[in-house]
């Protein structure tokens, strides 16, 4: 792996060590480490405290990784087969007294993050993709009518980059962000 990235502003090493590595060792994740996973995704700040996040996994050599590894996309179906663990996230969009939930995809992301940060944290990866069958997705996990399908996600411990195509290998490394200024403006955009 390269070197570590380099924040602009003193943060907390968590969140520049944290990377979506498509390089997993195909060992399947313990139960008790993915539930540590949930149970940090539990804690994730919420819109009303609606908590609107449903997750649906699949431990590697299940019937379920099976069934959530055939909604992927080709191209993720190449690595995420050697993933610990596959998840579905997912967004309740109506809360528990039958009203509309008024952000279900901002604090589902929220609570990815807490997995993603928890993951890091136990010496795990999580690599989050969108590259899935959306419409065929609610069949196969049986999800409810008051539910939205966000993205999956794959888990476990990292591997040999070297199972990896070539194309892959070169890119199996920690990517650089924009730089704060292209994304954080004050009062406006375009203020001078």
């Amino acid at each position: 792996m390269s070197e570590p990235r380099q924040p602009q502003h003193p943060i907390h090493p968590q969140f520049p060590g944290r990377w979506s590595p498509r390089a997993f060792s195909g060992e399947p994740l313990p139960k008790a480490q993915l539930l540590s996973l949930f149970e940090a995704a539990r804690w994730a700040p919420s819109a009303n405290n609606s908590q609107p996040w449903r997750f649906v996994y699949g431990i590697h050599g299940t019937p379920a990784f099976d069934a959530l590894f055939g909604l992927l996309a080709p191209f993720n179906q190449t690595w995420a087969g050697n993933a610990g663990a596959l998840i579905l996230v997912a967004a309740k969009t109506v809360d528990d007294k039958g009203r509309t939930v008024g952000a279900p995809a901002f604090d589902s992301g929220a609570a990815w993050m807490s997995l993603a940060l928890q993951a890091h944290a136990d010496g795990l990866f999580a690599h989050a993709m969108g590259g899935f069958d959306k419409a065929k997705a609610p069949e196969v996990v049986a999800l409810p009518e008051d539910h939205i399908v966000l993205c999956m996600v794959a888990v476990g411990a990292y591997g040999d980059p070297a199972q990896l195509d070539e194309g892959l290998r070169a890119r199996e490394a920690p990517n650089e962000r924009k730089p704060l200024e292209a994304l954080v403006v004050e009062g406006r955009f375009g203020a001078p």
